[in-house]
């Protein structure tokens, strides 16, 4: 078998080929959470709100679906680099048995945890009921959302992305067509509300999962899945969760956080509420193209790394966190210049004004300092060490910015609260590149040699 392009192919064109299909895709899908709340919004305030608090749970599933995926990704481009094609077929057989598993979780909580988990939030009884409909479809018919990251991080760890930008994209498109259809009773179907924004995006989810088997099976032929016999290998496993974990852990943190953060917030106002979940579909979409990068060069560095070529993993290295910094500051020049015209788009009351304007100015100067930490993270990731970015994640949002925001809160004024996300990320840039001298000094420097 030839050579794989993520080892002979020069750095900057490699990482655009890997990197640029999956960030288009992801724009993709962050322009579909944008557009998903805007029909929302067009129902009432409340429903936005229950959308936005559905946000946790909804996390969690992405959570365990990427970090399980991630684990793949990481172990079968190692093993690429290694030429251990027996291993790489046992890993993708065992990604699968691992999604199922995933799903089944999830089919549970969305049963009998929907409403629970809205009342522990609030006692607006609008908010429940829309909640519950929104949480309930949206885990219960979630196996196309685990399906589609598994088979879509095999695909991208052995270099072929363009066909991960088709399946996310086409996936998103076709909840965005779907949306005003079933939210508001076009063609002649009845309004379903919340219910029909949370159908429109398990439809979108089942088409993309389909979509990305597809390309495996008849495209990606350095993979070969033969399912009939299967028995589960748990050293694989093993070796899949010891990468995997730390980023499930790393992205879970984000459900506890936004979790707090709602509780936080209705102390002000359900406004406050809608406001913080509004900045997190807007963040998507400066956020989306960050993660995207870090997707196509975790498997350029765990290739090269399994394949003992030092240089091009610190070529690698030095690039993305040039990229990625350059993302976050455009993504800083929007937040702060047109922050009431990107409110606007969700039917921005005047009093969502009033609160959203100054917080997605302030929270968005910590996207610099978010664009370091996300370029360190595919680095810790590739090379084995993604405890680093569990652990970052965890100073970052439990131990940094849920107490400081708080603590602010106590203040009075819910603009303060917004200050808790810049601080918070300033100690996790320190962490990082604490983390970043220990895994260079330790790692990077001894790729290639026989201290290696």
């Amino acid at each position: 078998m030839q050579e794989n392009k993520m080892g002979v192919m020069p750095i900057d064109k490699l990482i655009v080929s890997m990197s640029l299909p999956i960030m288009i895709s992801m724009l993709v899908q962050a322009l579909y959470n944008i557009i998903d709340s805007v029909f929302v919004a067009m129902i009432n305030e409340n429903a936005l709100t229950a959308v936005s608090m559905a946000f946790p749970i909804q996390n969690l599933m992405i959570a365990v679906g990427v970090g399980t995926a991630v684990g793949v990704n990481a172990l079968l481009a190692r093993s690429l680099g290694e030429k251990d094609f027996d291993k790489v077929n046992a890993i993708a057989e065992n990604a699968v048995f691992l999604a199922i598993l995933s799903y089944a979780v999830f089919l549970i909580i969305g049963l009998f945890f929907a409403e629970p988990f809205y009342r522990s939030q609030t006692d607006i009884e609008e908010i429940v009921v829309y909640g519950k409909e929104y949480l309930t479809v949206c885990c219960c018919l979630s196996f196309g959302s685990f399906v589609q990251l598994m088979f879509e991080r095999m695909l991208q760890a052995t270099g072929k992305t363009i066909f991960t930008m088709f399946t996310q994209g086409i996936g998103a498109i076709v909840n965005i067509i779907l949306d005003p259809i079933l939210i508001f009773g076009l063609l002649g179907l009845p309004a379903m509300g919340v219910t029909g924004a949370a159908v429109a995006t398990v439809i979108g989810q089942i088409v993309a999962g389909v979509l990305a088997v597809v390309f495996n099976q008849t495209k990606n032929h350095e993979v070969h899945i033969q399912l009939k016999g299967f028995r589960p290998n748990g050293a694989i496993i093993r070796q899949i969760y010891a990468i995997g974990v730390p980023s499930i852990v790393m992205q879970a943190i984000g459900s506890v956080m936004n979790y707090g953060m709602n509780r936080i917030l209705l102390a002000f106002s359900s406004t406050a509420t809608a406001v913080f979940g509004v900045y997190f579909k807007l963040q998507s979409f400066v956020f989306m193209p960050a993660f995207g990068l870090n997707n196509g060069v975790i498997p350029i560095m765990a290739y090269n790394y399994g394949a003992g070529n030092r240089e091009r993993v610190t070529k690698t290295l030095k690039h993305c966190v040039a990229y990625a910094i350059g993302i976050m500051a455009i993504g800083l020049l929007l937040f702060q210049l047109f922050a009431k015209q990107l409110l606007m788009m969700f039917n921005a009351s005047e009093t969502m004004l009033t609160l959203g304007v100054p917080a997605l100015r302030i929270i968005s100067l910590s996207f610099i300092l978010a664009g370091f930490g996300i370029s360190c993270s595919s680095v810790f990731q590739a090379l084995g060490k993604a405890v680093y970015s569990m652990f970052v994640s965890v100073a970052r949002q439990l131990v940094v910015l849920l107490p400081v925001a708080f603590a602010l809160a106590q203040l009075g004024d819910v603009n303060m609260v917004w200050w808790a996300f810049p601080i918070s990320e300033l100690v996790s840039a320190i962490v990082t590149a604490i983390f970043m001298v220990k895994i260079y000094r330790d790692i990077i420097s001894k790729i290639g040699t026989e201290a290696a």
